[in-house]
Formats: structure tokens, C-alpha cells, sequence
């Protein structure tokens, strides 16, 4: 019984480094690197992270929260027909190339695909029964705590990592005046491993070794399932914004589990899981954001001193271990306000520098550090880029001539 075991995980994985998704989402992860990198290129004339950071990230960060709900999945024995498998692929690769993350959320991939399997049982078509197998055999109270268990680990997984390394850009208020925003746009690859029925799949893929559980034929299926977060965030720290959706997230994940595992008993339970999750997800959404728009700009100019809206990575900055939010008032001695100031005074002693910073607590401190060649001219940290008089003035004439017109 051992060997079968493990003859099946060893399918399963050899599987998984085939699955067409895994070579998919290196396109996507890659386009969307390229997007963030066009959108920071226009804003600071530099990039933040090279175009892999995106790949490096979605292929990494997600692997042992998989590996932890594959073995919860395999205790309770949950299992998804093949078909279900089948077409869950597909809708996760057709939103995995919308811009925005959001959509590879578990509640539109599950959620879609649920729906969808709910269309093909009606039409119940010779060619979507031989393609989708056995997805006429599909229990959606399982469908159900699949989608419960994925979202009380997405949570989990924004809480963690989705605030790491966020892309800073900069903006034109409604004022014209230039504020800094950071956005999120992550994904997560998470080797899944569950059972599948075997039925008639003993028969169209006889290759593939079988267990039998209960007198039941069953294989162990492992899938990349790839999870999607994006948030933009201008009224307060990136790491606070994101954390309280994320917390959100997962209380939605655990309101809808408990539903879930009401719906064994009572199957209708299973779609009211759907429907409330489709629900309760865009109402995080639409509250992040107002909760955001209403708060005061947090990457703005401010009375005293500049604001840190990022650092380039290995850079005099990063050594430093300036923080993204923190407040640089002094450089060597002088008071600084503008970027210009900064420069100017980091000009004033090109073998070392000196700073006074406010932390994220609102503590001073100090930061000092020799400058070597090529560092002496720029630390690696962006800023709010300063308004020049005549920018304003255009601005105000452009306005005042675009009331006139409407007038």
C-alpha cells in the first residue's frame, strides 16, 4: 500500500513540471514585470526591480503555504473530478493575462469555473463530456470548501509577503500637485496535490497509476494553482493598507468554511458559499479603496523635510536600512525640504554623509555612512519630485483656459 502511495505522488509530481500553467505564468509574471517597469521608468527615469522580480517572486513565495493545504486537503480526502481539474486550467489562464492580479483571486477562478461546470452539466454535449471527464460526478459542497480553504490561505499569504517590495510611482492629484502612490500587483504559484476520482478515467488514461481507497479508484493529481493580489495604495503605508486587506480576506475565508462545511448536509449551502464569496470579495475591494481616497495624501510633500517613497535595491540607501515612509530632515548637518536641498547638501562632504531621520514611529535617529565613488552624487531613494514654479503656473492656465471652454 506504501509503494502505491508513493509510486502516485511521484506521478503527480512528475505531472506538475509539465502542467502547461507553469510556463504559462512566466509569460504573465514577465508581462507584468514589464508593465511595473514602464509605469516606475516614467515617474523616476529608473527602474526599482529588473523585469524578473515578478517571476522570481510568483514561483517562490508560495510553496509552503501549497505544501501545507495540500496536506489538509489529503487528510479530509478531498477530491475534484478531472474534468473540474481541466477547467479550472483554463479559466485560471484566461485571467491570468488580465493587467490586474485581482482576477486570479480564488473566488473568480473557483468561482467561474464552478459556474461553468454548472453550464456544461445542462448542455451535457458529447465533446465537453469526453473533454471535461466526469464532471457530471462533481460535488459542490467539495467545490465549496475548496474555495474556503484557498481563500483563508490567501489571506494568509497577502498577509505575509504581498507588501514586500512594492512599486512606487508617482501621480497628479486632482490639484495637480504630484503625490506618491506604491502599487501591489502580485501573484503566487501553489503546488496543489488532491485526489480525483478515478471511474472512467481508468479506462481513457490507463497510464496513469491508480490507488484504490474503499473499494474506489482514485490518483493524486498535483497542480501549480496560482493565486492573484493587486492593490494601490496613497493614504497610508503600503504595509498597513495591505495587511488590513489581507486580515479581511481571510475572516471572509473562515465565515465561508464554516457555510462549506454545512453544505455536505445541505448541497444549496455550496452555491450560497459561491455567490457570497463572489460578494464579500468586492465589497473588500470597494472598501480598501474608499478607505483609501478619503485618507490624506501619505506620499506628499510635506513642511519639514522629505519623505522616503522608495530605495533601489543594493544601493547606499538599502545599507543604510532607510525604510520606505521615513522622514529625512537633515543631511550633514542642514536642513533640507526639496529634493535640490538634499543634493545640494549631500554635495558637502563627498567622502561620508550624515542623516537625521524620523522612523516610522515617529522616533529620531541617526544614519551615517562613508560615501565611495559614484555614491556621492545620489543615496538610491526617491522622492516626491518637487514642484517648479512655472509647473504650476501652466497647470493653472491650462485650468482656467479649460473652465473658459466650458463656459
Amino acid at each position: 500500500m506504501l509503494e502505491d502511495w508513493l509510486v502516485e505522488f511521484l506521478a503527480a509530481i512528475g505531472k506538475f513540471f509539465i502542467h502547461p500553467l507553469l510556463f504559462l505564468f512566466v509569460i504573465v509574471t514577465f508581462l507584468h514585470g514589464y508593465s511595473r517597469l514602464k509605469k516606475e521608468r516614467k515617474s523616476f527615469h529608473t527602474s526599482v526591480q529588473d523585469v524578473f522580480e515578478e517571476m522570481r517572486f510568483t514561483y517562490s513565495k508560495g510553496i509552503l503555504a501549497g505544501l501545507i493545504v495540500s496536506v489538509l486537503f489529503m487528510l479530509i480526502g478531498l477530491s475534484l473530478p478531472f474534468g473540474f481539474v481541466v477547467l479550472l486550467a483554463i479559466v485560471t489562464g484566461i485571467l491570468g493575462f488580465m493587467i490586474n492580479a485581482r482576477w486570479l483571486s480564488p473566488v473568480y477562478t473557483i468561482g467561474f469555473t464552478a459556474i461553468l461546470a454548472v453550464v456544461f452539466q445542462q448542455l451535457s454535449s458529447g465533446s465537453a463530456a469526453s473533454f471535461f471527464i466526469d464532471l457530471e460526478k462533481i460535488n459542490f459542497a467539495a467545490v465549496a470548501l475548496f474555495l474556503s480553504v484557498i481563500m483563508i490561505a490567501e489571506g494568509i499569504i497577502i498577509f505575509r509577503t504581498a507588501h514586500l517590495k512594492t512599486s512606487p510611482v508617482l501621480k497628479r492629484s486632482s490639484r495637480g500637485l504630484s503625490i506618491g502612490n506604491h502599487i501591489a500587483n502580485r501573484t503566487w504559484m501553489l503546488p496543489l496535490f488532491f485526489l480525483v476520482p478515478g471511474g472512467s478515467l481508468s479506462s481513457q488514461l490507463s497510464w496513469w497509476p491508480m490507488l484504490t481507497l474503499n473499494g474506489d479508484s482514485f490518483m493524486i493529481f498535483c497542480i501549480p494553482f496560482f493565486l492573484g493580489f493587486s492593490q494601490r495604495i496613497q493614504g497610508s503605508l503600503p504595509e498597513e493598507s495591505i495587511k488590513a486587506t489581507a486580515k479581511r480576506v481571510a475572516s471572509l475565508g473562515i465565515v465561508m468554511l464554516i457555510i462549506a462545511a454545512a453544505s455536505i448536509w445541505y448541497t444549496p449551502l455550496a452555491f450560497a458559499v459561491i455567490i457570497a464569496a463572489f460578494i464579500g470579495r468586492e465589497v473588500i475591494t470597494i472598501k480598501q479603496r474608499i478607505n483609501d481616497h478619503s485618507a490624506a495624501f501619505f506620499f506628499s510633500k510635506r513642511d519639514k523635510g522629505l519623505l522616503i517613497l522608495g530605495i533601489l535595491p543594493q544601493s547606499p540607501a538599502e545599507k543604510l536600512q532607510l525604510k520606505v515612509g521615513e522622514l529625512i530632515t537633515k543631511i550633514n548637518g542642514i536642513q533640507v525640504k526639496t529634493v535640490a536641498e538634499f543634493y545640494e547638501a549631500l554635495q558637502k562632504n563627498r567622502a561620508f554623509c550624515k542623516l537625521e531621520v524620523i522612523d516610522l514611529k515617529g522616533e529620531i535617529r541617526f544614519e551615517q555612512r562613508a560615501l565611495y565613488d559614484g555614491e556621492h552624487h545620489e543615496l538610491g531613494i526617491l522622492f516626491v519630485a518637487d514642484e517648479k514654479k512655472w509647473e504650476t503656473e501652466t497647470n493653472l492656465v491650462e485650468m482656467q483656459h479649460s473652465n473658459e471652454q466650458v463656459l
